[in-house]
């Protein structure tokens, strides 16, 4: 789908940069800076919103009685955990009102275009929204929203994941403050939004828990680097895995393959968090842990053809596959035939080695 790439028109200016970009309110102006209100700088130009004017925060599970419209597919009851993904199909003329989030809101819109009217902290945005774009919506935010919405999938983020990440990466006393951002165009939360939404589309499986791991770990170290107005986060002194290291995560990996693993579990392992992890095991490991894990469940389950008679789709929920259709596209991928394909050949092998032996008859 062709896109206007353009940058310019997607990072909305301040309103002194871009007037046009706000409009006013009711009785009064909007304020400007110097008002009061210590502006976020960036191309955003919001204020700070102090916390004494927030009410009490909804959350992520309160969100679907606050809200009108229900999601048409959710990650809800999926035991993923992290982000929660609420995929919402167009609806027009909405009029919402909500009290601020208790978690940071990233919406992407997939696919199509709407015009819409977004107010919050002090300032309003109309702007027309198309495939490609996001808007990010800070925790503690009042909000009000009106016009149309397109396909929208959201990205709920709870505000311990993104703190987390400031106090595992380096931050400065782990301080996050979030940008509030009307219209962006983002490629980062692109690619994770529509691998998210990917995986929504699958049916469940081990690996999958693992990909959404690493999906919501990448978006919240996004965020931090991206869109935090407060602090820089420092990059900690490098590390690297030592052989012993790589050797325990090897052994755990391959006594593991029938469930489900998380980064979590692998970071424990060598004592850093997730957040290290994802990086550490690329550099030092040239792959990440994802494909790694997949690595291991596919050379077992060679092992497995080769030498048992176990039926394939036994050896696919042996290591670690939920259904004997996932199991032969990955295998595909990694080996270059089918899993039946590799079995034949196998077979023939055997055989060809059982008639080349020398039967009991043939000895001196």
């Amino acid at each position: 789908m062709g896109r206007d790439l353009s940058r310019a028109s997607d990072y909305p200016a301040s309103q002194d940069q871009n007037p046009d970009a706000f409009v006013r309110t009711g009785a009064g102006r909007l304020p400007r800076p110097g008002d009061g209100a210590a502006l976020q700088g960036g191309a955003t130009g919001v204020p700070v919103v102090p916390s004494s004017r927030r009410t009490k925060l909804i959350t992520i599970d309160e969100i679907l009685v606050a809200r009108p419209q229900r999601p048409v597919a959710t990650t809800r009851g999926r035991g993923w955990g992290g982000v929660t993904l609420d995929l919402h199909r167009p609806y027009f003329n909405c009029a919402e009102s909500h009290a601020g989030l208790d978690h940071h809101l990233v919406c992407y819109c997939p696919s199509g275009s709407a015009r819409l009217v977004q107010r919050r902290a002090g300032f309003v945005h109309t702007g027309l929204i198309t495939g490609g774009m996001s808007y990010i919506m800070p925790a503690g935010y009042e909000s009000t929203w009106e016009g149309d919405s397109g396909l929208s999938a959201r990205l709920r983020i709870p505000t311990a994941l993104v703190d987390q990440a400031a106090q595992q990466l380096g931050g400065s006393n782990g301080h996050v403050e979030i940008r509030n951002v009307f219209q962006v165009r983002d490629p980062v939360i692109e690619h994770i939004a529509q691998a998210l939404l990917a995986e929504l589309d699958r049916k469940v499986h081990p690996v999958q828990v693992l990909i959404v791991d690493s999906m919501c770990t990448a978006l919240a170290a996004h965020m931090l680097r991206s869109y935090n107005a407060l602090d820089v986060v420092e990059s900690p002194q490098e590390r690297s895995l030592s052989r012993l290291e790589v050797t325990r995560l090897t052994e755990y990996v391959e006594d593991n393959l029938d469930r489900t693993i998380s980064l979590e579990e692998l970071g424990a392992l060598v004592n850093v968090s997730r957040f290290h992890f994802s990086r550490l095991f690329k550099r030092c490991v040239g792959i990440t842990a994802i494909s790694f894990v997949e690595q291991c469940r596919i050379r077992r389950a060679q092992s497995l053809i080769t030498e048992t008679d176990l039926p394939l789709a036994e050896i696919a929920l042996t290591v670690g596959f939920a259904d004997q259709s996932h199991f032969t596209r990955r295998f595909h991928r990694h080996v270059g035939c089918t899993p039946a394909v590799f079995a034949r050949e196998q077979g023939r092998r055997r055989s060809s080695l059982r008639l080349m032996m020398p039967s009991g008859n043939d000895r001196p």
